[in-house]
């Protein structure tokens, strides 16, 4: 029996994704560009997809830009707008908590000669969002806030933040990377105030390489590849239609079970948080309101890395933080108020509808183990 608690690291594929993946690789597998009738059906399989998409975010679908995943979305949304618009708009605002893709993104533009602001968390949402906005100027042509951190769960006020910024410059061009809150919390792109926006499909239970980046009409980026006229010459190349399949269909069932997904994810967080601190050493790093699909805690006195193996060798499998970091420490902890001691010997569970009560137990019973076991030894 195992237990896979690493949801926000990547989602087992539903039998819808994969139905539709099957179905695309087996019979339309013709190029989207050809003039034929194969090409055609192809062409309708990518349109219902984005037309799902664009469902589940309350957009046109004429908004939707299919990429390879978050990492090009994010990158296509900030050094695309800042191409287009950054020739005199030289400053860019984003907050210190940001996925490495998007951190990574601002600091290359830094390198270049943009003035970047990166805005720390405060105490209250409110704060931090009229902290965010204040940094906006006239001369800022990008503002990007991401809407749940993937490490901790911390809920940004990315409405409040980008629509206090969008006052004090209409021209600005907001972004919000929503991986990790797309159909998994409520919310349209639209209320969000995002002109850009980013989802992943392996985070709602499609393929790996696949993803979007929903833009409003009016925004102009500059492309980051050139080629044909695919997506709209945004994002050239011949489309991935089984993975671009496998991400609608899976965007429309979760679409349809968000909320009963969301409460189960909220009590097996509530269990989980009850049972680790019946236990000596625990500390939860993920604020009451946050995502009800990741938790962040510490188990003090244990190294994340050595508890991570210790876990996977029982069949249960978590993470440290962020996947892309490979298991070094990003930063986000500490800007969240978490001492480094902790954040060396933190771990994030996260959940999917699949979880079971079965599995906390077998978590929990294991960290018990651990603490008497490994602790002891030292």
């Amino acid at each position: 029996m195992s237990a896979y608690l690493d949801n926000a690291a990547t989602t087992k594929p539903s039998p819808e994704c994969t139905e539709a993946i099957l179905s695309a690789l087996q019979s339309n597998y013709g190029n989207p560009s050809s003039l034929h009738s194969m090409g055609l059906q192809a062409q309708l399989m990518v349109d219902a997809a984005r037309a799902r998409i664009a469902a589940a975010l309350s957009v046109d679908a004429g908004t939707i830009l299919f990429t390879s995943g978050a990492t090009e979305s994010n990158n296509m949304a900030i050094f695309g707008t800042a191409a287009r618009y950054g020739k005199r708009a030289r400053r860019v605002v984003t907050t210190t908590v940001e996925h490495a893709s998007v951190r990574s993104a601002f600091d290359t533009l830094e390198a270049q000669g943009f003035e970047v602001i990166r805005i720390a968390p405060e105490a209250s949402d409110a704060e931090f969002a009229e902290k965010f906005a204040a940094a906006v100027n006239e001369n800022t042509c990008l503002a990007s806030m991401m809407l749940v951190n993937n490490e901790t769960g911390h809920i940004l006020p990315v409405k409040a933040a980008l629509t206090a910024a969008k006052k004090k410059n209409p021209k600005l061009i907001t972004h919000c990377d929503a991986v990790q809150g797309f159909l998994k919390i409520p919310f349209s792109a639209s209320d969000l105030q995002a002109d850009l926006l980013t989802v992943s499909g392996h985070k709602i239970h499609a393929a790996k390489g696949i993803g979007a980046l929903r833009y409003q009409k009016g925004v102009k980026l500059q492309p980051l590849l050139y080629g044909g006229e695919q997506e709209k010459g945004f994002r050239p190349g011949t489309e991935s239609v089984p993975l671009i399949a496998g991400f609608g269909a899976a965007a429309e069932a979760m679409r349809k079970t968000l909320e009963p997904r969301r409460h189960h994810a909220q009590s097996l967080r509530t269990e989980c948080i009850a049972q680790l601190l019946l236990l000596d050493g625990i500390r939860i790093h993920s604020p009451e309101h946050g995502s009800p699909f990741i938790l962040s805690f510490s188990v003090q006195g244990l190294r994340s890395e050595t508890l991570l193996h210790f876990l996977a060798e029982r069949e249960i499998y978590v993470s440290s933080g962020s996947a892309c970091s490979k298991g070094k420490q990003s930063g986000v902890l500490r800007q969240f108020g978490v001492p480094d001691a902790l954040a060396d010997s933190t771990i994030r569970v996260s959940f999917s509808a699949e979880n079971t009560s079965d599995d906390i137990r077998m978590l929990t019973e294991a960290i018990a183990i651990a603490q008497k076991t490994l602790i002891h030894k030292r």
